[in-house]
């Protein structure tokens, strides 16, 4: 009797349960293997030069009613999305969040592929549109595109060449707008692997090394611990090949050039880059991957829209940063947004004049 009156109570649950994650399984949508709360989905991408290449989707929606805004994330080189507390930040403040990992990255990656390998920076775009497309289907017409590092050279690209009428403002997290290397790497070698890597992409130019910023197991940022998988983020990153850094030189010259971003940009980057000689001390408050004068000189001419927050204290992954610098950078990223894309009023302006500092 107590089985059948607690069925009688529930039957007209059951049906909508079943449809629900019918219709879950039916588009694609997994829990995360990382994070519970948010939902995966694999993207077929066809076959290049290596072979069979994949995207994935992960998304947090927003709990808010009707809410049409979104943010959708790329990460960086020998990188992953992992920053999971970002991505409920955003949909906490009703944007519902999206992120990818690119082709032969995290959770992308196929038994045997290349890491990485790509030939033309281009070639993350259908990536990039899978998900905008899946964003759109779920009513989302708001977008803030987000690049952290690589990423936010192939979101700069794919802004400047492949606009979407959907994308309202794009925020940068330390892009790599150039490299940064000695003079003689710079202006000789550098152009030799431009050259080399047309005819034979596979050439290694760069050994494999290790990655200050891919630490085994997980890193402690005062009270917050970040879980690094170093299958997806190799403390040894593989050897760099011609091609890649072809296709690197090529969108640097695209975006240092010939860039006009037609919406509202948020160039952040922290005050100060580590450097052969500084003390231990600052590689915990400084960007120790890229210049960031380099960030600033580039990223100012992206497009006639560019507000520069300089943040103070920041590393080159500024979300993971520590808690009080970090709380400074999602504190500007959610200002300028309600005041570039939130309130409807132009956005052309010369914003880019203006710097921000955070103790």
């Amino acid at each position: 009797m107590l089985f059948f009156s607690i069925f009688m109570k529930l039957h007209h649950i059951i049906p909508i349960a079943l449809a629900v994650c019918s219709s879950a399984f039916a588009s694609g949508w997994q829990p995360d293997t990382l994070f519970p709360d948010y939902e995966t989905r694999t993207v077929d991408q066809g076959t290049d030069y290596d072979g069979a290449v994949r995207s994935t989707i992960i998304r947090k929606l927003a709990q808010c009613p009707g809410s049409r805004r979104g943010v959708l994330y790329i990460h960086g080189y020998n990188d992953y999305f992992l920053q999971d507390d970002m991505g409920r930040r955003f949909a906490d403040s009703c944007y519902n969040f999206y992120a990818v990992d690119l082709r032969r990255y995290g959770r992308s990656l196929r038994p045997g592929d290349p890491r990485f390998d790509i030939r033309d920076m281009r070639e993350y775009f259908p990536d990039i549109d899978s998900a905008i497309i899946d964003m759109k289907r779920h009513g989302i017409d708001s977008i803030v595109l987000m690049g952290h590092s690589t990423g936010g050279l192939t979101t700069s690209l794919y802004m400047n060449e492949h606009p979407d009428t959907a994308i309202r403002a794009l925020v940068l997290n330390s892009p790599f707008l150039d490299w940064n290397q000695s003079k003689v790497q710079e202006k000789v070698l550098i152009p030799a692997m431009q050259c080399i890597g047309r005819w034979w992409p596979r050439l290694t130019a760069m050994p494999g090394k290790s990655a200050a910023y891919a630490p085994t197991g997980s890193t402690r940022t005062e009270d917050d611990t970040w879980t690094i998988d170093n299958d997806w983020k190799p403390v040894e990153w593989p050897a760099i090949n011609a091609g890649w850094i072809r296709a690197v030189d090529s969108a640097h010259d695209a975006v240092q050039n010939h860039s006009d971003i037609r919406v509202p940009i948020l160039l952040m980057h922290s005050d100060r880059t580590y450097r052969n000689g500084d003390s231990a001390s600052l590689r915990d408050s400084s960007d120790t991957v890229l210049d960031v004068d380099d960030i600033s000189h580039y990223g100012r001419r992206l497009g006639p829209d560019v507000t520069e927050a300089t943040v103070k204290g920041g590393t080159h992954d500024l979300v993971r940063s520590a808690s009080g610098i970090r709380e400074a950078t999602y504190r500007t990223i959610f200002s300028w947004l309600d005041r570039k894309i939130n309130d409807n009023k132009p956005t052309i302006n010369q914003g880019w004049r203006m710097r921000f500092n955070y103790p």
